[in-house]
C-alpha cells in the first residue's frame, strides 16, 4: 500500500469534486452528444499536462499521464452520458434540459475521475508507469465503449488493467462490493417482426392475425429461462414492447416485438438465442404468419479477473476495513465497460452511495435518482489508492 494518504488529498477536493459534479448534472447530454461535457473534461485534463486526445469514438476523451519511470499502463474508466428523462428531484442544480437527466451517477462517475486524474497529477515524479484515463460516452445506449475501442482507445499504449466504479445508490456509504468474476450482466436487444394478412376486424376468419401470433410468442419466449436455463444460471429474457394496429376495427398487417436478453455466460447467451428462433419459428409455422428475428449481442457481461480483484479488495480494506467489503453483489443491469475488461483484465466495484435519511429509495434511472455527495472524495480516494497499488514503487 502507498504510504500517500489518498483520503486527505481527496477531502481537500471535496468541493471541487462537488461542484464539478453539480454541474454535470445542471448540464446532461445523451449519448453521443456529450460535447459540453467532453470539453470540460478534456480541459481540465489539459490544464493538469495531460496528453489528451478527443473525439474518440465521436465524444470520448482520452488522456495519458505519463510517469518519471517506466512501468505498467493502467486504464482508469469513467462514462459521461445521462438519460432521457424528466428530473423530478427539486435540487439547485436539478437538471435545466427538459427530458434529459443524470439519472444513473455518471455525473458522479465523471467527477471522481477528474479527481484521480488531479491526484496523480500531483504525483508524476513517482509514478512508474502511466495512467490511461478513458472518459466515455453512450454507455447508456451500450454503444460508446465499442465506438472508443475502434478508434483505438485500447491501443498504444495498451493498458495491463482496467479500473473502474459504479456509484450504487443502494448501498450506503463506506461500503465497497467487490466479487470476482461476473458482476454485471451481459445484454442483447431483440427485434421480431411478424407479417399476416391484415384486413377487417369483424372478418377475423379472412385474415392471418400478426397480434395473436405476438400474444403466443410473449408467454411461450419466458419460459425460456424457466425451463431451458440452468436453475443456477441468472437469465432474463423481457418483452419490453409490442406494437402493431392503428385503428380498433382493423387487423394489422404486421406486428413487432422488441426486449432485452440478461445473462452472465456466453453460452447461455447462446442457448437463448437459439431457442428465441426456434420458439419464433414454431409459433410462426403454425398461425400462418412470416417470422423474422433479429438479435444483436451487444454488450458482454463485467468480469472481474480474480487476481486483479483480490489485490484491488486488499488495498480498499485498508481504507474501509473487512467490514466495508461486500463479496456477493451481482446486478441484471448490464455495463459497456464489460468491452474494455474482456480485453484487459480489470476490476470494477461498486461504491455505496445511498442517500442518508430518504424515506423512499428511487433507484437507478428513476426520475428521483440520487445520491450521496460524501461518495465523490470517497470515491476518488478508493479509486486513486487502487491506482497507485500499480504504478507507485512500494
Amino acid at each position: 500500500m502507498s504510504d500517500i494518504d489518498f483520503k486527505t488529498l481527496a477531502e481537500g477536493m471535496r468541493d471541487e469534486l462537488v461542484a464539478l459534479r453539480r454541474d454535470f448534472h445542471m448540464h446532461p447530454e445523451l449519448a453521443f452528444e456529450e460535447f459540453r461535457t467532453a470539453g470540460i473534461v478534456a480541459e481540465e485534463l489539459q490544464r493538469l499536462g495531460l496528453e489528451v486526445q478527443t473525439g474518440v469514438g465521436k465524444t470520448g476523451v482520452v488522456g495519458i499521464l505519463e510517469g518519471a519511470q517506466d512501468g505498467p499502463t493502467v486504464l482508469v474508466r469513467a462514462d459521461m452520458d445521462a438519460l432521457p428523462i424528466t428530473e423530478e428531484n427539486q435540487h439547485s442544480f436539478a437538471s435545466t434540459v427538459s427530458g434529459k437527466m443524470h439519472a444513473c451517477g455518471h455525473d458522479g462517475h465523471t467527477a471522481i475521475g477528474l479527481g484521480v486524474a488531479k491526484i496523480f497529477a500531483g504525483q508524476r515524479d513517482k509514478i512508474a508507469g502511466r495512467i490511461k484515463f478513458v472518459f466515455q460516452p453512450a454507455e447508456e445506449v451500450v454503444g460508446g465503449a465499442k465506438a472508443m475501442i475502434k478508434d483505438g482507445a485500447l491501443g498504444d499504449p495498451r493498458p495491463d488493467v482496467t479500473l473502474g466504479l459504479h456509484l450504487w445508490n443502494s448501498m450506503p456509504i463506506g461500503k465497497v462490493a467487490l466479487a470476482d468474476g461476473p458482476v454485471m450482466a451481459g445484454s442483447s436487444v431483440f427485434t421480431i417482426r411478424i407479417t399476416g394478412k391484415g384486413g377487417h376486424a369483424a372478418l377475423p376468419h379472412t385474415t392471418i392475425d400478426p397480434v395473436a401470433c405476438a400474444a403466443q410468442m410473449v408467454s411461450a419466449l419466458q419460459t425460456i429461462v424457466s425451463r431451458n436455463v440452468p436453475a443456477l444460471d441468472s437469465a432474463v429474457v423481457s418483452v419490453t414492447q409490442l406494437m402493431a394496429g392503428t385503428a380498433f376495427n382493423i387487423i394489422p398487417q404486421e406486428a413487432m416485438l422488441r426486449g432485452t436478453i440478461r445473462f452472465f455466460k456466453v453460452e447461455t447467451r447462446d442457448q437463448i438465442d437459439r431457442r428465441m428462433r426456434e420458439i419464433c419459428a414454431g409459433i410462426g409455422h403454425a398461425m400462418d404468419c412470416k417470422v423474422d428475428v433479429d438479435i444483436e449481442h451487444s454488450i458482454l457481461p463485467v468480469r472481474n479477473d480474480d487476481v486483479v480483484s483480490e489485490r484491488v479488495r486488499s488495498i480498499l480494506s485498508g481504507y474501509i476495513g473487512q467490514d466495508g467489503l461486500i463479496l456477493g453483489e451481482r446486478t441484471m443491469g448490464a455495463e459497456d465497460v464489460g468491452l474494455f475488461m474482456d480485453d484487459i483484465p480489470g476490476a470494477y466495484f461498486f461504491l455505496g452511495a445511498a442517500v442518508p435519511d430518504r424515506q423512499t429509495y428511487y433507484g437507478h434511472h428513476h426520475p428521483r435518482f440520487d445520491f450521496d455527495e460524501n461518495a465523490l472524495p470517497l470515491g476518488a480516494a478508493l479509486l486513486s489508492a487502487a491506482v497507485a497499488d500499480y504504478v507507485l514503487p512500494k
